[in-house]
């Protein structure tokens, strides 16, 4: 792992601890195409991945293009992903975001992050992780895991998710943009949680501002 020799190679060591730590950092959501990732991570807002999985895997079954969403309308598809919560805008943005995809670009996801977010119920988080993992385009996509993080250890000062994946991307190395978000994610989601931090167990304890202030 990098040592710490001054502030410029803490973000070097939070990327090699953070890996060593999680070697197996990835979306968690699981899809099989561009549309399946676009939808699955629509309905992942304020929702975890693990329940968005069990929606998917039955919506997936019985419609996974735009044509087959928007042929089940929304009553049909309220019904199938009611247990997400917020069912009637996701259903109304994904049916809305279905219609631009078969008319304007003959049923396929776009591998432009522009081109996305200009999609109904799209915002930046959702088309930075579209990109990221569906068509391998660097990105950071800054959700509220990412978020605490990066305030918590104080590489990021941002009050803005856009302001936050600006800040990340001037200081890790564009290859690692992708995996970045992932890192943090998993350190979000297993060690830093917004609760109840396992700070005695993080492996960012020595570089952590946070941790820092309670010694």
């Amino acid at each position: 792992m990098a040592q710490i020799r001054s502030a410029e190679s803490i973000p070097q060591y939070i990327f090699d601890a953070l890996q060593e730590r999680f070697p197996d950092a990835r979306c968690e959501l699981v899809y099989h195409t561009p549309f399946e990732l676009l939808i699955a991570t629509i309905l992942s807002a304020q929702c975890t991945d693990e329940r968005v999985n069990l929606v998917t895997s039955s919506l997936f079954a019985e419609a996974n293009t735009p044509e087959g969403i928007l042929r089940l309308g929304q009553t049909q598809l309220e019904d199938k992903i009611r247990s997400l919560g917020l069912f009637h805008n996701k259903a109304k943005n994904i049916l809305a975001a279905c219609k631009v995809l078969v008319e304007d670009y003959e049923g396929r996801v776009p591998a432009d992050l522009e081109l996305l977010r200009e999609l109904p119920g799209v915002g930046r988080k959702t088309a930075n992780v579209v990109v990221s993992n569906a068509f391998g385009i660097p990105a950071i996509a800054v959700d509220t895991h990412v978020f605490r993080v990066a305030h918590r250890i104080g590489i990021a000062s941002g009050k803005t998710p856009e302001k936050v994946e600006q800040e990340l991307g001037r200081i890790f190395p564009q290859d690692r943009w992708s995996l970045v978000h992932h890192l943090l994610i998993f350190q979000g989601r297993r060690i830093c949680s917004a609760r109840k931090p396992l700070c005695e167990e993080c492996p960012l304890a020595q570089v952590c501002k946070i941790y820092q202030t309670k010694e």
